[in-house]
């Protein structure tokens, strides 16, 4: 079973165009007060971590994803790469862009979860009310974004915004 969804949203940057840059390059920082993240892992040129999914009848289910980090000449991609030997896991990509005053983001989750054979009524139920739950955890995750880098990126501006990292 495939559940997507995706988010795209601008947070204000009123700081220098190199500290945002710097920002976006820097998933640890950029992530550092994302809830529904466990265990984020950022550096050489990855992003790795777990989404933690509430599912009904499995309780909280740990998706993990590898992403690598790219940089570009506007900020930063994510590019998602596979989970090897996972039942469930979820493809992270991202792009964030500097443009202006503004950090523009966009995400897009695609979780991929396997659910018991669907044998009979019972069964199919079950798929559709886990099919359902897992999507609304994600579109609130994706809902949940903004929120969450806007504080990021504040705290950031805060601490006096470290110099840029390099391509």
């Amino acid at each position: 079973m495939i559940v997507e969804a995706a988010q795209a949203f601008a947070v204000p940057w009123p700081g220098p165009h190199e500290a945002a840059l710097a920002f976006v390059r820097d998933p640890a920082r950029t992530l550092a007060h994302v809830r529904f993240l466990r265990g984020l892992q950022a550096g050489a040129g990855e992003v790795r971590g777990e989404l933690v999914v509430p599912l009904p009848g499995l309780g909280n289910v740990d998706l993990p994803f590898s992403s690598a980090l790219q940089l570009t000449p506007a900020g930063a991609d994510l590019c998602p790469q596979p989970v090897a030997h996972e039942r469930a896991w979820v493809e992270v990509a991202g792009q964030a862009q500097v443009q202006g005053a503004e950090v523009q983001f966009a995400f897009q989750f695609r979780a991929h979860l396997q659910t018991p054979d669907a044998q009979g009524w019972g069964g199919a139920a079950f798929e559709k009310m886990v099919r359902a739950a897992a999507g609304r955890t994600l579109e609130r995750v994706a809902r949940e974004l903004p929120a969450a880098l806007a504080q990021a990126a504040a705290d950031d501006l805060a601490a006096g915004a470290a110099p840029p990292a390099r391509p």
